[in-house]
């Protein structure tokens, strides 16, 4: 049994992961559980019961392989639960629930602006203002001692007992932090949510050992610390710094998944000033680093349209994969002028009013995923653009093997190094540096070799086509 283990769980919106670290960075065992929206009470919600469950038995078997001596937990945002005295008063809810548009409308006029917050205005439950207006006009008033725990800091209470807030956290898109000021927004203050958030702690502050209840049913020591946790975009941020192409310069991290998340990391003595103004019409928003830095970002649901527009799982998106078929296919695409306009997950994006639609579907499967790939490099290509990238790009995740995406975006952009990293566990390494932040990537990033010829004119009419299609819409 290996000593001075860590674990990461990794709660995603399609899928859970638990990843078991040596003290050296080496993975020891990964396990994973999709995840499904639960339904029936007043709202759909996250299927927290199942997932305690499974997190329960398989820390159990990982327990034998290694003695766990942390667990940092890493989640995705727009998801919180409120606890009154150690007692759950509501389950978290589900972000893409349809919130009633009179409570949805209401809120609106309430919150903070988004030159203050960096969060936009967002369809359903996405910030995480609009879930917790929705829940007080369900159960609300509040009992006092009632108090907002973010979902990564949930997991954390669950392990440790020991209730924390952390500002990546509170961060994204959730309207309750002023991204530049560093403080609540006036909208939690008036609401009376910042006075529920439990303290702020930093993602690597140990919280406490777990409690008796995992070392009796899970079989962890009791020693066991708890670390506080973070969002997991910036988890996938941390590990793009260990490598020393990317370090502590001005990189552009596009993180794949479900979300296609685009985060500008700014070098340290980057001035505010010289940002871009960001868009908040085009799903652009200021997420904040675990130094407290404001990272510029644009994201798009690309794991979703890839579902839509080709069938696939992203999640088994190597699977039945010919990845020379597939960049085979690609040249006669680009002839003939196939292309997939935005978007296929209404309401989210750089092109977020678009409906989506086919320009000369192509009935070949290897040939619908080649259109896949030119579709999602041209909105990732989009989403650089509006963050103002520069010339350092690393694609990481599960669409960073996808030859067409990652080959046709650095065609897009020919002025840049573009890295794809080789490792399957960013997100869970990244949250390991917390742990040991001495720690290096056991894989180098590669540099990807962009497609043949130029994009130049393929993207000029998608554009054009897209801007076409609005001006039509317009009334």
């Amino acid at each position: 049994m290996k000593d001075g283990c860590s674990l990461v769980l990794d709660v995603g919106k399609t899928n859970a992961k638990m990843t078991l670290w040596t003290a050296d960075g080496d993975c020891l065992a990964r396990r994973v559980r999709a995840n499904e929206p639960q339904r029936g009470g007043p709202f759909p919600t996250l299927d927290r019961q199942g997932l305690e469950a499974w997190v329960k038995a398989t820390l159990k078997d990982l327990a034998t392989l290694g003695r766990i001596e942390t667990i940092v937990p890493v989640t995705h945002g727009a998801a919180a639960v409120l606890v009154d005295q150690g007692r759950l008063v509501s389950e978290p809810m589900d972000y893409e629930a349809d919130i009633p548009a009179e409570v949805l409308d209401r809120y609106r006029l309430e919150r903070d602006s988004f030159a203050a917050t960096g969060s936009p205005a967002l369809p359903n439950g996405l910030n995480l203002g609009a879930q917790l207006a929705w829940l007080d006009t369900l159960t609300g008033p509040w009992l006092d001692e009632a108090q907002i725990l973010l979902w990564p800091q949930y997991w954390a209470w669950r392990f440790s007992g020991v209730m924390a807030s952390e500002i990546t956290s509170l961060g994204c898109h959730t309207d309750l932090w002023r991204a530049i000021e560093g403080r609540p927004s006036d909208l939690a203050r008036a609401r009376g949510w910042a006075q529920r958030l439990p303290p702020l702690r930093k993602a690597g502050d140990m919280l406490g050992p777990v409690t008796g209840e995992w070392v009796r049913e899970a079989g962890l020591h009791p020693d066991c610390q708890v670390l506080c946790g973070l969002h997991d975009s910036n988890a996938a941020l941390l590990a793009a710094r260990g490598h020393p192409e990317i370090a502590q310069g001005d990189a552009s991290i596009v993180s794949t998944g479900t979300w296609f998340v685009t985060m500008r990391s700014l070098a340290p003595d980057t001035a505010l000033a010289s940002l871009p103004t960001l868009s908040e019409a085009r799903d652009c928003l200021i997420n904040i680093d675990v130094a407290q830095r404001p990272a510029p970002s644009c994201r798009f649901m690309g794991g979703r349209e890839a579902e839509l527009i080709a069938g696939l799982d992203s999640f088994h998106i190597k699977d039945n994969y010919d990845a020379a078929a597939v960049l085979a296919a690609t040249p006669e695409l680009i002839e003939r002028g196939v292309m997939v306009l935005p978007t296929f997950a209404p309401g989210f994006g750089p092109f977020a009013h678009h409906m989506g639609r086919w320009i000369d579907p192509p009935d070949e499967p290897n040939a619908r995923r080649a259109a896949l790939g030119l579709y999602l490099a041209l909105m990732a290509d989009a989403c650089l653009d509006l963050v103002g990238a520069r010339d350092l790009i690393l694609v990481e995740g599960r669409f960073a093997e996808a030859e067409v995406f990652i080959r046709a975006l650095a065609a897009l952009r020919p002025t840049a190094s573009l890295f794809v990293s080789n490792a399957q566990d960013d997100v869970p390494f990244g949250a390991l540096r917390l742990v040991r932040p001495e720690l290096k990537p056991k894989s180098a990033l590669t540099r990807v070799r962009p497609l043949a010829g130029s994009l130049d004119a393929y993207k000029q009419r998608w554009r054009a086509l897209i801007e076409a299609d609005c001006k039509r819409a317009r009334p």
